[in-house]
């Protein structure tokens, strides 16, 4: 199992969102539990970005809302975490 770092801007952004939908907020849960199991499971649909996210990547939460975050690799331990750093619709993270 991975670790998951929250980002400030992440829990903020997620907090105004699930405010307007709350339902959203078991279906973020259950992504990043499945993020932190197998960061490549074929429903999160991961994919590398490029241009100005060059060096992020982004799963699926619904259909239409992404979370965008990194992968990090600690210098002290060698372990790989992952950093989330927003949320939101394709067009809003994109």
């Amino acid at each position: 199992m991975t670790t998951v770092v929250w980002s400030r801007s992440f829990v903020r952004v997620l907090r105004r969102k699930t405010q307007r939908n709350p339902q959203l907020r078991d279906k973020v849960g259950q992504t990043l539990r499945r993020l932190a199991d197998d960061p490549y499971h074929p429903s999160l649909r991961t994919h590398k970005l490029a241009g100005e996210l060059s060096g992020t990547w982004a799963c699926s939460v619904t259909r239409d809302i992404r979370v965008v975050f990194e992968f990090v690799t600690e210098a002290e331990s060698g372990e790989v975490e992952i950093h989330l750093l927003t949320v939101g619709t394709h067009d809003e993270v994109y």
